[in-house]
C-alpha cells in the first residue's frame, strides 16, 4: 500500500522538438502513452497510488486523465509552483500528497520490468533509510556509476568515468525506495537535486544501499531510445503484453480496429486506429500512430509516425520520427535519426538528415 511519487516534471529537451508541444512522458510508445506504461506497471506491482510530480505543461497530464486514474491506480498531481530539481520535487510531491511512511519514487522516463517487491525487500532486509536500483550497461562512461561494497552498501557516485576506468558498469536505475526520514534531509524552498546532494549525505552515514538486476530496462529521453522503446514492446522484449487493443496479423505486427492497411507491412509493426497506409507503399519496422496517413510508393523503415503525422507520394522515412500531426510533402526524404515537430510541414522535395526540424 505504499505511495510512488513519478518524477515527470522535466522539458525533455533531448526529444525536441517534439517536447516544445507535448511533455515527453505523453508521447506515444505504441499504443499507449509513455506515463501510461510506467503507471501500469506500478499496478502490476501492486502499487495503488501515484503521485505525479508535475512541472512542464502539467494541463496535458489533467486533460489525458480526466477520471484522476491509468489502469487502476489512481492519480495525484503534484505541481511545482517553480522547478525544484529532483529532491525538491520529491520533498513537495510527498508533501502535498500527505506521503505517509515508506514510499517508492521513480523518474517518469524509464521503462522496467523490475520487480518491485524485490527491490522493498531488500530495502527491509538492510534497514536502509534509502535503497536504489542499479542496472548494468555495456559502456557507462556516459553515466554515473554507482559502486557498492560487499553488503550492498553505496561507496561512493562516480560520474562520467573515462572509458575503462570505471569501478563498475552498474548505473543508477531511477527507481528508490526511501524512508519517510529522507524528506527531512532535503531542504525546503530552493533547487536540491537528489543524485548530487541527498544521496551523497547517506552515503556519508552509510545509509544508501543499492540492488543490481538485470531486468529490462531503457531510458527513453533520446530520439534513439524513444525508437527503441517502441520496437522492444514489438518484439516482445518486455514482460507486459503489448497492444491489447490491435489485431496481431503476424508475430510483432498489430493493426488496430478502423485501420485501413493496402501498404506491405514487414519486420515488426504497429498501425494505429484510424491510419491509413495506401497501396504501392512499403512499411518495415515502423509504428504509425492512429489516424496518419501514409501515401502511395512511400517507403518507411525503422521510423516512427506519432498519430495524425501525414507522409506524402514517394517519401522515403529511415531511422526518423514525425511527430503528431506533421505533414511531409511529396518526395521528402528523412534518415539519420530526423526528428520533426508536431504539426510542422515539410516542403515538396525536402531532403534532411540527423536535423531537427524546424530548428
Amino acid at each position: 500500500m505504499m505511495d510512488v511519487i513519478v518524477l515527470v516534471g522535466g522539458e525533455g529537451t533531448r526529444l525536441r522538438p517534439l517536447t516544445y508541444d507535448v511533455p515527453k512522458q505523453m508521447l506515444p510508445v505504441v499504443d499507449r502513452t509513455l506515463i501510461a506504461h510506467v503507471v501500469g506497471w506500478l499496478g502490476r506491482n501492486g502499487l495503488h497510488r501515484a503521485v505525479l510530480s508535475l512541472g512542464y505543461r502539467p494541463d496535458a497530464f489533467v486533460e489525458a486523465f480526466p477520471d484522476g486514474t491509468i489502469e487502476g491506480v489512481e492519480l495525484v498531481y503534484a505541481v511545482e509552483p517553480e522547478p525544484l530539481d529532483t529532491a525538491g520535487a520529491v520533498r513537495f510531491a510527498a508533501e502535498h500528497a500527505g506521503v505517509e511512511g515508506r514510499f517508492v519514487v521513480l523518474n517518469g522516463d524509464v521503462l522496467t520490468d523490475l520487480d518491485l517487491g524485490c527491490l522493498v525487500a531488500f530495502h527491509v532486509e538492510h534497514e536502509a533509510e534509502a535503497s536504489i536500483h542499479l542496472t548494468p550497461v555495456e559502456d557507462p562512461s556516459a553515466f554515473g556509476v554507482v559502486p557498492t561494497d560487499a553488503e550492498g552498501r553505496v561507496i561512493e557516485f562516480v560520474e562520467k568515468p573515462p572509458a575503462g576506468t570505471a569501478p563498475t558498469n552498474l548505473i543508477n536505475g531511477g527507481t528508490y525506495v526511501l524512508e519517510r526520514s529522507v524528506l527531512d534531509r532535503i531542504p525546503g524552498g530552493r533547487r536540491v537535486s537528489i543524485e548530487r546532494e541527498t544521496f551523497p549525505a547517506l552515503v556519508e552515514r552509510g545509509r544508501l544501499f543499492a540492488m543490481a538486476t538485470d531486468d529490462y530496462w531503457l531510458d527513453t529521453g533520446t530520439p534513439a531510445k524513444y525508437l527503441q522503446a517502441q520496437f522492444d514492446i514489438l518484439r516482445g522484449l518486455r514482460t507486459a503484453a503489448s497492444c491489447p487493443d490491435a489485431e496481431e496479423r503476424a508475430p510483432g505486427v498489430f493493426v488496430a480496429t478502423g485501420a485501413v492497411v493496402e501498404a506491405a507491412l514487414s519486420g515488426v509493426a504497429y498501425v494505429g486506429a484510424g491510419a491509413r497506409l495506401a497501396g504501392g507503399a512499403g512499411v518495415a519496422d515502423c509504428v504509425v500512430g492512429a489516424g496518419a496517413r501514409v501515401a502511395a510508393g512511400a517507403r518507411l523503415a525503422t521510423s516512427c509516425l506519432l498519430p495524425g503525422a501525414v507522409v506524402g507520394q514517394d517519401c522515403v522515412v529511415t531511422d526518423s520520427i514525425v511527430g503528431p500531426g506533421a505533414v511531409l510533402g511529396d518526395g521528402v526524404c528523412l534518415d539519420n535519426m530526423t526528428v520533426v515537430r508536431g504539426g510542422a510541414e515539410v516542403p515538396n522535395g525536402t531532403s534532411l538528415s540527423g536535423a531537427r526540424y524546424p530548428r
